[in-house]
C-alpha cells in the first residue's frame, strides 16, 4: 500500500475558476481550471484521476510535469513560494459508475434520455478538475458549463447562474467550500419552487419522468425545515438557494453539495396519489438530515476524514429532531428505536468493528468509514444520549456557538465538545470520548446481592469477542431516584436497596429510559420477573427496548432464547406499531433457526399468528377514515405475518386484491402493495406473472414500486426464475447499478437461492467493482453475505472468494467482521437450535 501525503500542507487553494465543456453523445469533456493560491514549497502535486493533461500553467508559463496514477496527482514544480495562479487544461471522460460527472439514465414516453450529474464526495472531485481534493482545503469556486444544449434544457448548481453566454452558463462565486461539495446537474429537468419565511428560494427538481405533483411533498419538508434549523441553531441559511434534485441513477441515499443537494429519486420524490405515510416519514427524514449537513458539514466541515463522524453522526440525530417538530403527531423518536437502535446493537457487538472516529491512514480506506450502522446508527444514537444529558436548551446554544465560531471553516470532534461544555457547564470531552474513540458498547449487570444494588459494566459482544476491559462513561438514565447519573467505572456497588425500593413507590427498576443511551440492559432474574410483570403498563419505546435486549442478549449467550419467546407471547396483544415493528425483528431473527418445510415452521406459523391475529381483524385490509397515523403505519405487519402463517382470510384477501388490480399492479394501495405482489409469485408463479412483474419494473419510475416487485421476484421457488433474474444483473437499463445491490441481498437471503446468488457474485465481481467504481456500496456485497452466511462450507466458499482481496484497505475489516459473524452464527445455531424449537413449542 503506498504511503500518501496530503497536499494541503503544500498548497493552499484561495479560489478555482472552472470551464468544462461536456458532450453527451460522445461522454466526454474538456476543461480548464485556474486555481490561485498560497504555495508552501517549490514541489507541488494536484490531485487528478483519469485526466488526460494537456498543460499546466504556473504564473501564466508552461511548466514540466508528470503524472502519478497511483497517487493519483498530478506533480510539477515552481520557482517561487507564496501567491500563486496554477493553470490547468485537460480533458476527460464522463465515468459510468456514479462519480466524478456522470450521466444519468431515464426514459420519458419510450424515448431514452439522461441528465449529466456530479458526485463528489468523498475524494472524487478530482475526477473533474485538477484540485487540493481534501476536506481542508476550502476555497471559493468560480463556475462555468457549457453542453450540448437542446431546447428547454437547464443546469442548476451550488449558486444561481448569472450569465448564459451563447451557452456558456456561468454561476455566481461560491462560499468558501470543500472540494467535494461542487455540484451541477444538467438536462431536461422540471421544478416546484417556494421560500422560506426569511426568503431563502428552495426548489425541488426532478427528470419529466415523473408527475409535477410528486415534488410538492419534498417542497414543504424542506422549507419547513430550513426554516426550523435557523430557528435551532440560530444561524441563516447561508446561501441564496436550496436545491433538491432527484438523480434517476444514485448510489447513495442522497448528498449534502451546498445548496445543490442530490438525492435517489425515491428518498426525494413522493407520489401524492399512491405513497405510504411510512415512504413520505422516510422523504422528510432525508431531506432533514441532508439540510442539518448544510451547517454542520458544509458550513463547518471535518478537518479530515477520521472525524467524518463530526458530519454524519450529528445529521442523523438532527434529522429526527426536525421532523419532530415539524411533524409531531408521527412520533418519529418512536422509530428511531427501531430503525437506528437495532442496526448501531447488531453491528457493534461484532468483535472488530470500527470505533466511531477512526484513523485514515490511506484514500481507499475513507469510503470504508461510511459504515451506516457506525457512523449514521451508533453516532445518532451517541448525539442523541449527549443531548438528553446536556439538555436541549444547552445542547443548541453550543451548536449556536459552534457554528458562530467556526464558520467556513474546518473542525475536530474536541472543537464541539469546548462548545458544549462551554453552554453546559459540563466536561463533554470526559463523557464522550469513551463513546466516540472506542469500539462497542457495554452491557449493565444489575443485580441485588444482600441489600446492595450491584451494578457492572463489561463490553458486550455476539459471538468470540477479545475483552480489553474496555469501560465507558453510561449514563444510567433511571426511572429510580437516588442513583448515580453516570457509571464509569467496573462496578458499583449502591447500599440500602430495600430503603431506595420504598422510596420510589415499589416501582420495578429501569434503566436506559427512552432507549437514548447506546448499551444494554441484563437485569437479575428476581429484578427482570418484576419489570415483565408490569409489561403492559410501559410506554412503546420502553417495550420496544426490552424486546432489542432480550434478543440480544440471548445472541451474546447472557440469557436463553426462551426468555425472548415468553417475552414475545406476552405481547399477543399489542397495537402499537413500533413495538410490532419490534416483534417483527426479533421473529426475523428466530427464523435461522426454523427449518423451512418441517414440524418446527408449522408451529412457528401458529406463534406468529397468535401474535398478531387480534391487530389483523381489528384493522383489516383498508384504510378507516380518520385513523391514527400509528393504524395507517401498523396495518402492513399484522397482513404480512398472517400471510406468512398462511391464514386462509389473509390468502384469499391477497389473491382477491391482486385479481382487481390485474390490469395495472401499480395501483395496489401502496401499503399492501409488497405482501400482495410477492403472495402471488409464492401462491401461483407462471412464466407469464414474471414477465409481468418485469415489465413493470422496467415501466415505472417509482423506485419504491421497483423493490417492492424485486422483493416479490426474489421470492420464486422455481431455480429457473432465480437463473432468469441473475441474467438480468448485467442488463443495466433494467437493474441499474445503484440498485444491484438490492437484487443481489433479496437472493443471497433465501436458502433457495443462496448458492445461485453467491456463485454469480464470485464470477462477477471484477465487473461489479468496475460498476460501482471507488463508490462506498460496493463494499455492502460483502456486508449482505456476513449477515446471511451460517455454515461451515459457506465459512469456506467466503474465505476462498474473499482472500485475493482480504487485505485491500477498503474492504480489510469488513472481510474479517463477515467472517466473525458467519463462525458465531454457526456456533450459535448448533447450541440453541433445539432450545428455540423447544421454546416455541411450548407458548403455541
Amino acid at each position: 500500500m503506498q504511503a500518501f501525503k496530503q497536499l494541503y500542507n503544500d498548497f493552499k487553494p484561495e479560489n478555482y475558476n472552472i470551464f468544462l465543456d461536456i458532450n453527451r453523445e460522445t461522454k466526454r469533456f474538456e476543461g480548464k481550471v485556474t486555481v490561485i493560491g498560497q504555495a508552501m514549497t517549490n514541489s507541488l502535486a494536484f490531485h487528478q484521476k483519469g485526466l488526460s493533461i494537456q498543460s499546466v500553467l504556473v504564473n501564466e508559463k508552461a511548466v514540466a510535469f508528470t503524472i502519478d496514477e497511483p497517487a493519483e496527482t498530478v506533480n510539477f514544480s515552481i520557482a517561487e513560494l507564496g501567491k500563486t495562479k496554477v493553470t490547468f487544461t485537460y480533458s476527460a471522460a464522463l465515468t459510468d459508475n456514479m462519480t466524478g460527472i456522470y450521466p444519468s439514465y431515464y426514459e420519458v414516453d419510450g424515448e431514452k434520455k439522461q441528465l449529466v450529474g456530479t458526485q463528489f464526495e468523498t475524494h472524487f472531485a478530482r475526477q473533474a478538475f485538477p484540485s487540493i481534493d481534501e476536506p481542508a482545503a476550502k476555497a471559493t469556486f468560480d463556475l462555468s458549463v457549457k453542453f450540448d444544449e437542446k431546447a428547454g434544457e437547464s443546469i442548476i448548481s451550488n449558486m444561481p447562474e448569472i450569465a448564459n453566454d451563447n451557452g456558456v452558463h456561468t454561476f455566481d462565486t461560491s462560499v468558501k467550500m470543500s472540494s467535494y461539495l461542487l455540484a451541477f446537474v444538467l438536462g431536461d429537468l422540471q421544478s416546484k419552487l417556494g421560500k422560506t419565511k426569511t426568503g431563502t428560494q428552495v426548489g425541488v427538481f426532478s427528470t419529466k419522468a415523473h408527475k409535477l405533483a410528486a415534488l410538492d411533498f419534498p417542497l414543504d419538508i424542506a422549507i419547513r425545515v430550513i426554516e426550523f434549523y435557523e430557528d435551532y441553531f440560530k444561524v441563516p441559511y447561508p446561501l441564496p438557494h436550496s436545491w433538491h434534485i432527484g438523480l434517476p441513477d444514485f448510489s447513495a441515499g442522497a448528498m449534502e453539495n451546498w445548496g445543490a443537494i442530490t438525492y435517489r429519486e425515491v428518498a426525494l420524490l413522493a407520489d401524492p396519489d399512491n405513497s405510504t405515510l411510512e415512504s413520505r416519514q422516510y422523504v422528510a427524514l432525508v431531506i432533514a438530515h441532508e439540510l442539518a449537513h448544510q451547517w454542520f458539514g458544509d458550513l463547518v466541515t471535518m478537518q479530515w476524514w477520521d472525524d467524518l463522524w463530526l458530519n454524519e453522526s450529528f445529521a442523523n440525530m438532527m434529522e429526527y429532531v426536525a421532523v419532530d417538530s415539524i411533524e409531531p403527531d408521527w412520533h418519529i423518536w418512536e422509530q428511531f428505536s427501531i430503525a437506528e437502535a437495532p442496526m448501531a446493537l447488531n453491528r457493534d457487538a461484532i468483535d472488530g468493528v470500527q470505533s466511531v472516529h477512526v484513523a485514515v491512514n490511506h484514500p481507499d480506506e475513507i469510503n470504508t468509514l461510511f459504515d451506516g450502522a457506525i457512523v449514521y446508527a451508533k453516532g445518532a444514537r451517541l448525539m442523541v444520549m449527549l443531548r438528553k444529558w446536556l439538555g436541549d436548551e444547552a445542547f443548541s446554544a453550543g451548536l449556536s456557538m459552534y457554528f458562530e465560531t467556526h464558520q467556513y471553516g474546518n473542525t475536530v470532534g474536541a472543537d464541539l465538545w469546548h462548545a458544549l461544555s462551554t453552554t453546559s457547564g459540563r466536561d463533554v470531552s470526559a463523557f464522550m470520548t469513551s463513546w466516540i474513540d472506542q469500539p462497542g458498547y457495554p452491557v449493565l449487570s444489575v443485580s441485588v446481592e444482600g441489600d446492595e444494588l450491584v451494578l457492572r459494566q463489561q463490553q458486550f459482544f455476539t459471538g468470540q469477542g477479545s475483552d480489553q476491559n474496555r469501560l465507558w462513561q453510561i449514563p444510567l438514565n433511571s426511572n429510580w431516584v437516588g442513583l448515580p447519573d453516570v457509571m464509569s467505572e467496573a462496578e458499583v456497588r449502591i447500599p440500602g436497596f430495600a430503603e431506595l425500593s420504598d422510596q420510589n413507590g415499589g416501582l420495578p427498576l429501569l434503566f436506559n429510559a427512552q432507549n437514548a443511551a447506546h448499551y444494554l440492559v441484563n437485569y437479575s432474574e428476581d429484578l427482570a420477573h418484576k419489570v415483565m410483570s408490569n409489561l403492559s403498563t410501559y410506554d412503546a419505546v420502553t417495550k420496544v427496548q426490552l424486546i432489542q435486549s432480550a434478543l440480544k442478549l440471548a445472541e451474546g449467550g447472557l440469557s436463553e432464547y426462551a426468555d425472548l419467546v415468553s417475552l414475545l407471547a406476552n405481547c399477543r396483544n399489542e397495537s402499537s406499531k413500533v413495538v410490532n415493528t419490534a416483534i417483527s425483528q426479533a421473529l426475523n431473527a428466530l427464523k435461522i433457526f426454523i427449518d423451512e418445510a418441517s414440524e418446527s415452521e408449522i408451529e412457528f406459523k401458529s406463534f406468529v399468528d397468535q401474535l398478531f391475529n387480534t391487530q389483523y381483524k381489528r384493522l383489516g385490509w383498508d384504510k378507516i377514515p380518520g385513523e391514527s397515523f400509528n393504524d395507517e403505519q401498523l396495518r402492513v405487519l399484522p397482513i404480512s405475518w398472517e400471510v406468512y402463517a398462511e391464514d386462509a382470510d389473509a390468502l384469499a384477501k391477497a389473491s382477491e386484491i391482486f385479481e382487481a388490480h390485474n390490469s395495472d399492479i401499480h395501483t395496489i394501495p401502496a401499503d399492501i402493495r409488497q405482501v400482495v405482489l410477492k403472495n402471488q409469485i409464492v401462491k401461483k408463479e407462471s412464466d407469464a406473472l414474471i414477465k409481468q412483474y418485469i415489465d413493470a419494473y422496467a415501466k415505472t419510475t417509482d423506485q419504491t414500486f421497483q423493490r417492492e416487485l424485486n422483493v416479490a421476484l426474489s421470492s420464486t421457488k422455481n431455480m429457473a426464475t432465480v437463473a432468469y433474474i441473475i441474467k438480468q444483473y448485467h442488463n443495466t437499463d433494467l437493474v441499474k447499478p445503484q440498485d444491484l445491490r438490492f437484487w443481489f441481498s433479496s437472493l443471497i437471503s433465501r436458502s433457495f437461492s443462496q448458492d445461485a446468488a453467491f456463485n454469480w457474485l464470485v464470477q462477477n465481481w471484477d465487473w461489479v467493482q468496475e460498476k460501482l467504481g471507488g463508490d462506498m456500496a460496493s463494499g455492502d456485497f460483502i456486508k449482505i453475505i456476513g449477515n446471511t452466511f451460517d455454515t461451515q462450507d459457506k465459512l469456506v466458499a467466503f474465505t476462498a472468494f474473499t482472500d485475493r482481496f482480504k487485505d485491500e484497505p477498503a474492504f480489510k475489516r469488513i472481510v474479517e467482521m463477515a467472517k466473525t459473524q458467519i463462525t458465531s452464527k454457526i456456533a450459535l445455531l448448533e447450541a440453541q437450535k433445539d432450545k428455540v424449537q423447544q421454546a416455541i413449542a411450548k407458548v403455541i
